[in-house]
């Protein structure tokens, strides 16, 4: 099938009582000018949080969220870059967190990373973070994988939902949406493939103008409905 905008809306449309119910339930992604102001200590929290919350219902750290937050201090980067492996298992016997070690030393290698992108481009990352090209998100998310830990697969894209910049999501149905159209055979692991992902969002969103987040949603809820 052709994966055209008209059809998604319609598909999507017929799932909602009312125009203004089914424009409440897409997501919003932030404005550059929005990103640009977020204090990189957010950005931090934002990638930790979404560390933690691979391979966990995220409820369970949403919840405890609030205690990270107080037991890192609110997450700025300069300070974090700075935690050795004590500051690690002093941590661990934090009982309001969820102690998992591998992933609590990511916090110091992805400050570090967040710095050296700020000296690198000499503004703040949430000004790179803005500034990164839509048309080209998953070329953002190659970056993540590559120089920050623990940032592959849809850990980047998870990252970057939970800090408001705009992407897609490649979740279950999301996939499935892709494959009965055509775009690809399978969920996407290659660079080809989410190419050929990207340029069917791209095709979108020129139809349109929604973002790519509001998008995602669509095609995921043109598989599952949202009630």
């Amino acid at each position: 099938m052709d994966l055209t905008y008209q059809w998604l809306y319609d598909t999507v449309r017929a799932r909602f009582d009312s125009d203004d119910a089914m424009e409440a339930f897409l997501p919003q992604a932030l404005t550059p000018e929005e990103l640009t102001r977020k204090g990189d200590d957010r950005y931090l929290s934002a990638m930790t949080q979404r560390i933690f919350q691979a391979g966990m219902q995220h409820s369970v750290i949403d919840a405890k969220w609030p205690a990270f937050e107080a037991a890192f201090s609110g997450f700025v980067p300069e300070t974090m870059a700075l935690l050795n492996d004590a500051d690690i298992e002093r941590h661990m016997q934090n009982r309001q967190i969820i102690r998992d070690r591998a992933k609590l030393r990511t916090i110091p290698r992805n400050a570090q990373f967040i710095l050296d992108v700020r000296q690198e481009q000499g503004a703040s990352f949430g000004t790179f973070i803005a500034g990164w090209p839509v048309p080209d998100i998953i070329g953002l998310w190659r970056l993540l994988a590559k120089r920050g830990a623990r940032l592959g697969g849809r850990s980047a894209a998870g990252f970057l939902r939970l800090a408001g910049k705009d992407t897609f999501l490649l979740t279950s149905h999301v996939v499935a949406r892709l494959v009965a159209a055509g775009v690809i055979a399978r969920e996407p692991t290659n660079q080809r493939d989410l190419q050929a992902v990207q340029d069917a969002f791209n095709a979108l969103q020129q139809s349109c103008g929604r973002p790519l987040c509001q998008l995602s949603s669509m095609l995921a809820l043109s598989i599952h409905p949202a009630f």
